[in-house]
């Protein structure tokens, strides 16, 4: 009777491909049934269903209401909560027949509940109500007649341990929050390790909490059991009033206002309601945690990324305007570079490189970096002092070849700018793969992107210099051999600045 009333209390449709289909709790209760023998759809068709009082989260229990053709009446069957089903039974159902349930009853009823509790088990009670034709709702879940209790196991995913670890090494504080009973919450954060030192709180000790006592309170729990979706609220609140960046988790629709007002709502993409979705930020497709992590290392990746990408460009473009500004404050006769050579290095040699910083792999050791404060923006602690310094560089030695290359004539000293400033910007890009770390600390072939985008500028540049036509048009010369070792030592000079100016300059992340 336990297992068939389990069965008929339930929404599990029927099976596609050999799986259930349905809520994976009800699922599992039927697929019990089908392994002691109990044919699902002869089941539903014997008993059919003419009412019901769906779950809700708030009453933590779900009533369904079936013809019992042998007895000729209509049966209430209740599933949920232990601890809400258990008061609403006036007799249990044990050795055969019903009768009067004693405190003895309870106490031993309590006590089972507490120790599958405790071995990590949700547990669901099931309890029924015969001859309820012409009952209401409100009568439909009283004077109940106890079954017994079914405890299943619901283990974390194999990767979630691992992503929890990522995430508490990144300075991400997990906080769990579910509807099960404290003590299986309890034991799953301890095997998570969410729970830590923290405290675990109940809904009904939540709703004795102040809105100010939560909040002092918030930074030391860790695990919320048996909460309503409308204390998430409450939570989030709390959690932005201590100055916490939350991300918050859902899929039902009482879950939507939490979604909302947390600063990342992430709904799930197979169980959650379409509410969810529609309140949330992002959508998990798999519904896994693991994924939220990733998506966290991902957004780490792309925004360091984009911080290299343009402290590259703006270094480059510094190099560029001083060199033309230098030339013109010494009163020089003639500037360095023609319009058509920078705006050849900017439309070649500055964007393919930039593109390639832009999908630079993840650096060792980004995942053990604490959050960006929010007042952080793009560019970090005397980093306009990097870009600063690197810009009078290349602006530098772009000037030294101009004025070694002027003892032959303007063409081959322009030349000699043009080569130089366009190599050193693309020797100094490897600078930038780490902002942090040394080029020896990286795999150099760790971004095989920016290899090649490299190879094609240069190529790019050769073939300007070696193209006759080409050479005509930007008014260049070919360089000799000793002229080319000149460019190619103030160009790789750049390498060794960089380093020396990261190690100087950079804030090494904590």
């Amino acid at each position: 009777m336990l297992i068939e009333g389990a069965a008929l209390c339930n929404d599990t449709q029927g099976q596609k491909n050999g799986d259930l289909l349905g809520d994976p709790t009800e699922t599992a209760l039927v697929a019990l049934a089908i392994k002691a023998g109990v044919n699902y759809q002869e089941l539903k068709a014997k008993y059919p269903r003419i009412d019901e009082i769906s779950f809700d989260s708030e009453r933590k229990q779900m009533t369904t209401v079936h013809r019992w053709p042998s007895a000729q009446q209509e049966t209430a069957v209740v599933k949920g909560a232990a601890d809400i089903i258990l008061p609403q039974c006036s007799r249990i159902f044990i050795d055969g027949e019903v009768r009067e349930i004693t405190s003895a009853d309870r106490q031993m009823i309590e006590r089972y509940n507490e120790e599958m509790a405790d071995e990590a088990l949700r547990v669901l009670a099931v309890a029924y109500r015969p001859d309820v034709d012409g009952a209401n709702h409100a009568e439909l879940e009283t004077d109940l007649v106890f079954l017994g209790l079914q405890g299943m196991i619901d283990p974390p995913r194999p990767e979630a341990f691992e992503a929890i670890r990522v995430a508490q090494n990144a300075g991400i504080r997990i906080i769990m929050i579910t509807g099960d009973h404290k003590r299986t919450a309890t034991a799953i954060a301890k095997e998570l390790g969410v729970l830590g030192t923290g405290e675990v709180v109940t809904g009904a000790e939540l709703d004795r909490l102040s809105d100010d006592a939560l909040i002092e309170r918030i930074n030391h729990i860790n695990v919320f059991a048996r909460v309503s979706p409308e204390h998430k609220v409450r939570i989030v609140k709390a959690l932005k009033a201590q100055g916490h960046i939350v991300a918050m988790t859902g899929d039902g629709v009482n879950d939507a206002p939490a979604l909302k007002y947390a600063d990342i709502g992430a709904a799930m993409g197979r169980v959650g309601t379409d509410v969810a979705k529609d309140a949330a930020d992002m959508v998990l497709a798999d519904d896994n945690f693991a994924t939220i992590v990733t998506a966290v290392r991902e957004g780490r990746v792309i925004f360091e990324n984009i911080r290299k990408a343009i402290y590259f460009l703006l270094s480059c473009n510094a190099g560029e305007v001083l060199a033309i500004f230098s030339a013109i404050m010494l009163g020089w006769k003639a500037v360095p570079l023609l319009p058509i050579q920078i705006l050849w290095i900017n439309l070649v040699t500055d964007s393919f490189p930039a593109l390639a910083l832009g999908v630079e792999p993840a650096e060792p050791g980004l995942m053990d970096r604490p959050p960006r404060p929010t007042t952080e923006g793009l560019f970090q602690k005397r980093t306009g002092l990097l870009i600063l310094l690197a810009g009078i560089f290349i602006g530098g030695i772009t000037l030294i070849a101009f004025r070694l290359g002027l003892k032959d004539d303007l063409i081959a000293a322009r030349s000699m700018a043009f080569a130089t400033l366009s190599l050193s910007q693309l020797f100094f890009v490897f600078n930038f793969r780490s902002l942090d770390k040394p080029l020896t600390a990286l795999n150099p072939l760790g971004n095989p992107r920016l290899i090649q985008a490299v190879s094609l500028s240069i190529f790019l540049q050769l073939i300007v210099f070696l193209v006759p036509f080409l050479r005509r048009v930007f008014q260049l010369a070919l360089l000799t051999f000793g002229e080319v070792l000149i460019v190619l030592g103030l160009s790789l000079a750049t390498l060794i600045f960089g380093e020396l100016a990261k190690r100087l300059l950079v804030v090494k992340p904590s």
